[in-house]
């Protein structure tokens, strides 16, 4: 028997008999007031009518009105309602049914439920909501139907604008993330290049020449300093003693030193300038300008301290000496190959480009600085015949803070042989920093035309003559220039014979280019560097094939490393040497 109803005749005839079986059934199955134990396990109890017409919108909670209640055949079934929906009415159907088998087409899959919560399904009589619940009774009256909740309007809009804005937030992502890279790299770079600087300046006995400046005598022996700790002491003098007057300036003298070691009778040669009181003007600018850590480089005079002599009435500015002496002696003295003339011009346009550089080659940000007064005399030579830049008295730091006000007294200064012709008319644009480097660039091409004027490769060597020659007096002043470079447009003379030598004939291409009488015109100190860098690789090349000339030798050719402070692994003696030509100076 499936049920109480499941007998012949109309189902509603037995209800009544059905309740009362029901009630006995269950008063078997409970214990009794009197705490009478269960007699039996009962199934299921589930309402249980055919399909009948209800008042269920499909809406919130509803009852099924069912008067049936049936004891389900199998204890393993479980209480169903189903609700349906047609054009014409809605209905509900109550019944008992074993989960493991499919109704109307469709598994149950929430029967384990105490409530009947109706879900939608596609059945084999059309879409219909179903629910199914046990272990309560007649859990299947009682039927709940959970709403479709629609997006409200707003959701719509936050949904479209979390959409549109998904994009700019992508990409925002990818940019961060490539900042995040950019950054990790360049402190990646940073940190290598400082650990190989480290190495390239530590010298047997673990010292490390950012604490320990590195030194030669004249015999050429490296040594250290044992006052290195104490160079920018600023509280007493240094034991300097010192030996011979190597030069003299306009505003200070030039003396080859010795500064003594504390715990020995060693000591090491340095070069020391010494600047009258009078003089603390130029004395401190130029001070100023060494104190830059970035101002480090192997083609700029290395620097050691700076003192105030109050005893002798003088300041000093004490550096490393080169015994070579200044580029002027040397071309004096001496003819130079073609490859040599290279590597001096190569040298010098690094140095320069340094200077004028606003970002070292790590890419942390520089002062450019304008040196307004390069002249061979200017330049040392140092022992692997290189150059450096030294007597920084008119250099100038191109800060941006600068205003025009400030650059007033700038126009006309330097020494009037090379001068450009901007500054010797004194129409320098005082509101364009570049214009300052142009100046030095002038300067620059003047300079390696004296070199090149010496090399073997040209031909017949003449003896060394400062730019412009005897077409000027020996110690010429701006009026003088301003015919020669002004109202003639002269320059230098380069002879046809230059032109013969194809090396030749390219520097000469660009040392024309350099003092262009339009300053833009002119070439920047690293364009120089490069061009003199690309005509060496090119001058191998032929003499390769040709065999017809020698070399550069391995220990005359320089890595193009534009802006990197503090390259040199050690400090070669170096003289800071004025020559005598006259110069014109800010107004101190």
């Amino acid at each position: 028997m499936r049920s109480f109803c499941n007998m012949d005749g109309p189902r509603r005839a037995l209800s009544l008999r059905g309740v009362v079986s029901v009630f006995f059934l269950a008063a078997l199955r409970e214990p009794g007031a009197a705490g009478m134990p269960t007699l039996f396990s009962m199934n299921q109890l589930c309402k249980f009518c055919d399909v009948e017409l209800t008042s269920c919108s499909g809406t919130g909670t509803c009852v099924s009105n069912c008067s049936i209640t049936s004891i389900c055949t199998d204890r393993v079934e479980v209480c169903v309602s189903i609700w349906r929906k047609n054009e014409t009415d809605l209905s509900l159907e109550t019944l008992c049914h074993n989960p493991s088998k499919p109704l109307y087409g469709v598994m149950l899959d929430d029967y384990n439920s105490s409530t009947c919560v109706m879900k939608k399904k596609n059945t084999t009589s059309g879409m219909a909501e179903i629910c199914s619940c046990r272990d309560v009774e007649e859990c299947n009256d009682k039927v709940l139907f959970i709403p479709v909740v629609d997006p409200t309007p707003d959701d719509a809009l936050l949904s479209v604008i979390l959409v549109s804005l998904l994009p700019l937030l992508t990409m925002g992502v990818v940019v961060a993330g490539m900042f995040y890279w950019y950054r990790a790299y360049r402190q990646r770079v940073s940190q290598e290049w400082e650990r190989s600087a480290k190495k390239r300046k530590t010298k047997a006995g673990g010292l490390d020449c950012d604490a320990c400046a590195i030194m030669m005598d004249d015999d050429g022996s490296d040594s250290s300093s044992t006052h290195a700790n104490h160079l920018n002491h600023n509280t007493e003098p240094l034991p300097i003693e010192l030996d011979m007057l190597v030069g003299k300036g306009r505003f200070a003298q030039v003396y080859k030193a010795k500064l003594k070691q504390t715990t020995s009778d060693q000591f090491e040669t340095v070069a020391v300038k010494i600047f009258p009181y009078e003089e603390y003007a130029s004395w401190k600018n130029e001070k100023d300008i060494f104190s830059y850590m970035d101002l480090r480089h192997e083609n700029i005079v290395h620097f050691l301290t700076a003192e105030e002599r109050k005893v002798e009435k003088q300041y000093w500015l004490i550096t490393a000496f080169h015994p070579r002496g200044n580029l002027q002696e040397h071309l004096t003295r001496h003819v130079i190959s073609w490859e040599e003339l290279q590597v001096l011009g190569l040298s010098l346009a690094r140095g320069v480009a340094h200077l004028h550089s606003d970002r070292l080659l790590c890419g942390r940000p520089k002062v450019p600085i304008v040196h307004r007064d390069l002249k061979s005399s200017n330049i040392l030579v140092k022992n692997d015949l290189t150059l450096c830049l030294c007597d920084f008295g008119l250099g100038l730091r191109l800060d941006s803070t600068l205003s025009v006000d400030d650059l007033a007294n700038s126009g006309q200064v330097g020494t009037a042989r090379y001068m450009a012709p901007e500054v010797l008319e004194a129409r320098l644009n005082l509101e364009n920093m570049e214009s300052f480097k142009q100046t030095d660039i002038y300067s620059m091409a003047l300079v390696l035309w004296e070199m090149t004027s010496r090399c073997e490769a040209v031909g017949e060597v003449k003896e060394y003559e400062p730019a412009y020659g005897s077409k000027v007096r020996e110690h010429p002043c701006v009026e003088s220039m301003k015919d020669s470079v002004l109202r003639d447009r002269g320059r230098p003379e380069i002879p046809d014979t230059w032109l013969r030598h194809k090396g030749l004939a390219q520097i000469c291409g660009t040392i024309m280019e350099c003092w262009d009488h339009d300053p833009e015109a002119r070439l920047t100190a690293l364009c120089v560097a490069e061009r003199i860098l690309e005509l060496e690789d090119e001058m191998d090349k032929l003499s390769s094939r040709s065999s017809s000339a020698e070399k550069i030798p391995a220990e005359l050719k320089i890595p193009m490393e534009v802006g990197i402070p503090g390259e040199e692994v050690k400090i070669s003696q170096i003289q800071d040497v004025s020559a005598a030509d006259s110069s014109v100076s800010d107004e101190k």
